[in-house]
């Protein structure tokens, strides 16, 4: 039987204290990776987080670093490096908080803070860790992206112009690094159930369910297995790939 077998690899996921950062970061532990869990200032979540994947016997270290800044994000490599080792994983998943409303009410700034989110995260770790992925001859950068990115809705102008920005980013890195064994690719989730959903009982809802072919959300569960299977041998010839888990709602063309 194929099994996601992670042993042996040590995964850095960045906003793990997030709704779906947490799940996508136990998903990895529980597949056999060590885990180092970036947040940028929830640290008793990523507190809590660590004891839990520790008890499932693998090692787990907590980090912060503005990934939007350069120096913050080398430095928290270097603390990975000494406390874990040179991590053969990333997942770029960290957020910052939007304002869902038009081009002529956005403010400019929205569009810089998303720029430094989606665009300089992705390029700020390439630096940090695809280095040590060279050398090793191995490595799976993954990032989170989103459906937004191909719908280009009413209200959605600086997440989605950055969710494109992230895009090109990893297209290029893919063709970059491919040579040395490493793969680079994008999850694009949809509008997904998390924990705060079943908390509060809003996991349905009907008009987003009924534009989707499966007619339903999809859970953080389900995207964080598309990580796994990514960060696994299972994916080894594929890269460069922008993947929807969106149940049907955005189907990238050829």
């Amino acid at each position: 039987m194929l099994k996601l077998n992670l042993t042996g690899k040590i995964a850095v996921v960045t906003g793990s204290t997030g709704q779906l950062g947490r799940v996508m970061a136990r998903t990895m532990a529980e597949c056999g990776a060590d885990v180092a869990l970036h947040c940028l200032h929830n640290l008793q979540k990523g507190e809590e987080l660590a004891e839990e994947i520790r008890s499932l016997g693998r090692k787990c270290i907590v980090v912060q670093a503005d990934v939007g800044k350069l120096d913050e994000v080398l430095a928290m490599a270097e603390t990975i490096g000494i406390n874990l080792g040179k991590p053969d994983i990333t997942v770029s998943n960290a957020v910052s908080n939007y304002k869902w409303t038009t081009i002529l009410e956005q403010d400019s700034s929205d569009y810089t803070d998303q720029f430094n989110t989606c665009v300089l995260q992705s390029v700020h770790m390439a630096k940090a860790f695809v280095p040590a992925m060279k050398e090793k001859g191995w490595g799976r950068f993954i990032g989170i992206n989103t459906e937004c990115a191909m719908q280009n809705f009413a209200t959605q102008s600086a997440y989605s112009a950055a969710k494109r920005g992230m895009d090109g980013i990893y297209r290029v890195l893919a063709k970059e690094i491919g040579a040395f064994g490493i793969t680079v690719n994008q999850v694009a989730p949809g509008w997904t159930i998390s924990d705060r959903d079943r908390e509060q009982g809003t996991e349905i809802d009907e008009n987003y369910s009924k534009t989707v072919p499966l007619r339903r959300r999809g859970t953080d569960q389900e995207i964080a297995n598309v990580v796994a299977f990514l960060a696994s041998d299972l994916s080894s010839f594929i890269t460069g790939a922008y993947i929807p888990v969106a149940g049907g709602n955005v189907m990238p063309g050829i």
